[in-house]
C-alpha cells in the first residue's frame, strides 16, 4: 500500500479555537447552517471569520454528485429544500456582523432549476435585511438546466459569480467524473454575456498530476470564456477514500503562476497553498 506524502512545512496551520469561533459555530448551528469552512476543514476559517467573510454552503449537506476530491456527502434522495433557510442565513449574517458573504450549494441535479430559485431567494432576503453586505455566489454547473437556471439567476445578481473549473480538462474523468470541462466554462461565458455588469471568478485545485503546461492552457481558456478573477490553491485528500495528492506545490511555484496569471490578463488573482475559493473573497469587488 502507498504511503501518503507528509505535508510540507508551509501546508501547515493551527486550527483556530477560541470562544468568539465556538460561538459562531453555534450560532450556525442554531440557525440549521451550513458552512464550507467547516464542512472542509478550512485553515483560514479563523482569519476569514474575523475579517467579516463567510461561505455558506445552502441547499442541504447532501451532493447528486460524487467528485473523487470532495469531502460532502453524496447521495440520489437529498432533503427538500428548508425554505426558512434565506431567513435564517439573513439573520445569522446580521449577527455574524458580516461585510462580505459567499454563498454555495450541493449539486443539485434532483431540481428542475438545479437550486438556482433558491439562490435568488437567499441574496433576496440578505438584501432586504442587510443590502449593505457584498455577496458572491459560487454555483455548481446547472450541466442539465443552464439555460433555465441562467435565466433566473438574472433576476437578482450577486456582485460576484463564481463557478469553480476545479482541474484541467485532462484529469477530468479522474477528479470530476460527472462534471465536463467544457460545459463549466461555456457556464462562465454565459453568465457573463447575459449581464456583463457582474465579474465572473473561477478557481483550481493544484497538486493532483496537472502539469505546467497544462495549467497554462486552462488559464488561457478561462480569460477565453471572459473571467477575470482567479483562485489557485493546493489540493488536500480529505480521508484515505478521496483522490491522493500528487504533489505539493511550493509557495514560489504558487507566486510565479499568480505573475502568469497576471499577465494574461486576470484582474484579480490569490495564488498560496492554502488558498481556497473564497479565501481573500471580498478583495475581489
Amino acid at each position: 500500500m502507498p504511503t501518503r506524502t507528509p505535508k510540507p512545512p508551509w501546508i501547515r496551520s493551527q486550527w483556530p479555537c477560541n470562544p468568539e469561533i465556538t460561538a459562531i459555530k453555534k450560532l450556525l448551528r442554531q440557525n440549521k447552517l451550513s458552512t464550507v469552512c467547516e464542512e472542509a476543514a478550512c485553515p483560514n476559517l479563523g482569519e476569514c471569520f474575523n475579517a467579516g467573510t463567510a461561505t455558506f454552503m445552502i441547499m442541504g449537506n447532501i451532493c447528486t454528485r460524487n467528485c473523487r476530491f470532495c469531502n460532502v456527502l453524496s447521495g440520489y434522495t437529498p432533503l427538500p429544500l428548508d425554505l426558512l433557510e434565506p431567513t435564517n442565513l439573513a439573520n445569522t449574517i446580521i449577527k455574524m456582523n458580516l461585510r462580505y458573504a459567499v454563498i454555495t450549494s450541493v449539486t443539485r441535479d434532483d431540481l428542475i432549476d438545479g437550486g438556482a430559485t433558491h439562490f435568488v431567494t437567499c441574496i433576496q432576503e440578505i438584501r432586504k435585511q442587510t443590502p449593505q453586505v457584498k455577496i458572491e455566489i459560487l454555483t455548481p454547473d446547472f450541466r442539465h438546466c443552464m439555460d433555465h437556471a441562467l435565466k433566473i439567476l438574472g433576476t437578482t445578481l450577486p456582485n460576484i459569480f463564481n463557478h469553480n473549473i476545479e482541474t484541467v480538462p485532462r484529469l477530468y474523468p479522474q477528479v470530476r467524473p460527472q462534471a465536463n470541462y467544457q460545459s463549466s466554462l461555456n457556464l462562465l461565458k454565459k453568465h457573463q454575456e447575459l449581464y456583463p455588469e457582474v465579474p465572473t471568478k473561477s478557481g483550481l485545485m493544484l497538486g493532483l498530476g496537472e502539469t505546467e503546461e497544462e495549467i497554462e492552457e486552462t488559464l488561457n481558456d478561462l480569460r477565453k470564456h471572459n473571467v477575470d478573477r482567479l483562485t489557485l490553491g493546493q489540493y488536500l485528500q480529505p480521508t484515505k477514500k478521496h483522490l491522493e495528492v500528487v504533489r505539493y506545490i511550493t509557495p514560489l511555484e504558487f507566486s510565479n503562476l499568480a505573475k502568469l496569471a497576471y499577465g494574461l490578463g486576470f484582474k484579480y488573482v490569490t495564488s498560496s497553498p492554502l488558498a481556497r475559493s473564497s479565501y481573500h473573497a471580498n478583495y475581489n469587488i
